[in-house]
């Protein structure tokens, strides 16, 4: 058994006894032999996390950050453990995972600086005498659903926060990626995380909708946050306001690259192929629409894709840039949308057929609304060009889309820069940088069908902390009757 569930500080089997295999999408060996939660387990998870919470939320801040900063050391010296197990589940490249890795032991480090930064403030009252104050507290039991193309670092952010604020948490890992997420929890515990505190489930693609269901309508969950689909945030939006719980989303993506006519055309080219290619395109943030002012169209289109074409792909182990899709079918829904551009009068002026899973870095020129490849999230390592006139035309296409997450503008005007940054809708926004960028401290989140929420510093104790207000008075203040 490769992957168990974690509750209460124990690994267990199913109830039901039921387990799924994950295959590698590279070679189609079994990547993991994993337990199968049904609804009993999910309810013990939770009861686990809800035993553990009022322990855990009077533990004072220094204990807590000590046992956040053993796991972050623990983590940089399981990486390679992290590589051979994500490698096999999702098919991504040794340096993507150690990167992760390394991001994912800063976000813990991050959340264990934030555990004496939850404060509150005094705050004026009308009443003489009165002291009155805005407390932030723990809210209980914080639910995160974590996806697989970003494991170390998605699933650690999901408990991170909410373990720092002295919540107690349940981490339903990705189908695709359950051997990685459960390691996440079993270094915590290593690290001396009482019973309870963090409890990890992993369940069967058929059961997903049943477990999310329960875990957000169990009373004891107080939070949830997700990381992954639109498709799947509308769901998870709705189950929660049913609740009446609140969510934190953080969800596609179809982040705008601009070049325009000033740009230094070598770092647009290198930001573009990173923000494109970096994790073969699976990446919420990754440069789906690169648009580019007809001034420089030629020589950016040309420079691209002799970068992109030289971009080896093949066995993740290898020495590629680009691995494996995280699955067959992801790469058959790719070549579905690059089939259809090419109908409608694009150009593939780089990349070629896939063989398997894995597709080779592609360049599509022209493409125009009218293709479906335009709109929809490719998730993938073929990113589509938009030739446009001018910056104004640029900015118009960039926020020609339901998402906004993450956004670019390569210019050497900065003041330039900063007025069109104003005018993205996106949550986040880089000027000469590429759109994936990430680091534990800053407020990550985005805009329209992207979510909302933010994840990161103190930007987080927010999500995963209430507000309430508390005064001392004088008992024997005058009333009017």
């Amino acid at each position: 058994m490769n992957a168990m569930l974690l509750i209460a500080g124990e690994s267990r089997t199913a109830a039901s006894g039921k387990t799924f295999e994950r295959i590698n999408p590279y070679d189609g060996s079994v990547a993991s032999v994993v337990v199968a939660a049904g609804v009993d387990d999910v309810k013990a998870a939770v009861a686990a996390a809800q035993a553990a919470f009022p322990a855990w939320s009077a533990t004072g801040p220094h204990a807590r950050r000590a046992i956040l900063l053993k796991a972050a050391d623990l983590m940089e010296a399981r990486t390679p453990d992290f590589i051979a197990a994500n490698m096999a589940e999702t098919g991504a490249t040794a340096p993507w995972i150690g990167f992760n890795v390394s991001v994912a032991a800063k976000i813990l480090r991050e959340a264990a600086s934030m555990t004496t930064q939850i404060s509150g403030e005094v705050i004026p009252g009308e009443k003489p005498g009165m002291l009155s104050m805005g407390i932030r507290q723990a809210v209980g039991v914080c639910v995160g659903i974590a996806p697989w193309n970003a494991a170390p670092i998605l699933g650690t952010r999901a408990v991170a926060m909410p373990l720092a604020c002295g919540n107690t948490v349940v981490l339903k890992a990705s189908e695709l990626s359950p051997r990685t997420h459960q390691m996440i929890g079993a270094i915590l515990i290593e690290a001396g995380l009482p019973e309870g505190v963090i409890n990890v489930i992993t369940n069967a693609p058929e059961d997903a909708a049943a477990v999310v269901e329960t875990l957000i309508r169990e009373p004891a969950v107080k939070r949830v946050n997700f990381t992954g689909s639109t498709r799947v945030g509308r769901i998870i939006a709705r189950l929660c306001a049913e609740e009446l719980k609140p969510c934190l989303l953080e969800l596609g993506g179809k982040a705008p690259f601009i070049v325009l006519d000033d740009a230094d055309l070598e770092g647009a080219v290198n930001g573009a192929a990173f923000g494109a290619y970096m994790n073969m395109g699976q990446i919420c943030m990754s440069s789906e629409r690169i648009i580019v002012t007809e001034g420089i169209a030629d020589k950016f289109v040309e420079a691209l894709a002799a970068k992109a074409s030289a971009l080896p792909a093949g066995d993740p182990s290898g020495p590629n840039v680009l691995g494996a899709l995280v699955t067959g079918e992801a790469a058959e829904q790719l070549d579905g949308l690059i089939k259809d551009a090419l109908s409608k009068g694009a150009k593939l002026v780089a990349g070629g057929e896939r063989k398997g899973a894995v597709v080779p870095a592609g360049v599509l020129d022209g493409v125009t609304p009218d293709m479906q490849i335009y709109a929809e999230e490719s998730f993938g390592p073929v990113k589509s060009v938009i030739r446009v006139k001018d910056a104004e035309e640029a900015i118009r296409v960039a926020n020609d889309t339901e998402y906004g997450l993450a956004a670019s503008i390569y210019t050497s005007d900065i003041k330039k820069a900063l007025d069109f940054a104003a005018r993205i809708e996106s949550g986040i926004c880089h000027i000469n940088g590429p759109t994936v960028a990430d680091e534990p401290q800053m407020p990550f989140g985005g805009v329209k069908s992207s979510g909302y929420g933010r994840f990161g510093g103190k930007a987080g104790i927010a999500e995963f902390t209430d507000l309430r207000w508390v005064t001392i008075e004088d008992p024997k203040q005058g009333y009017p009757f």
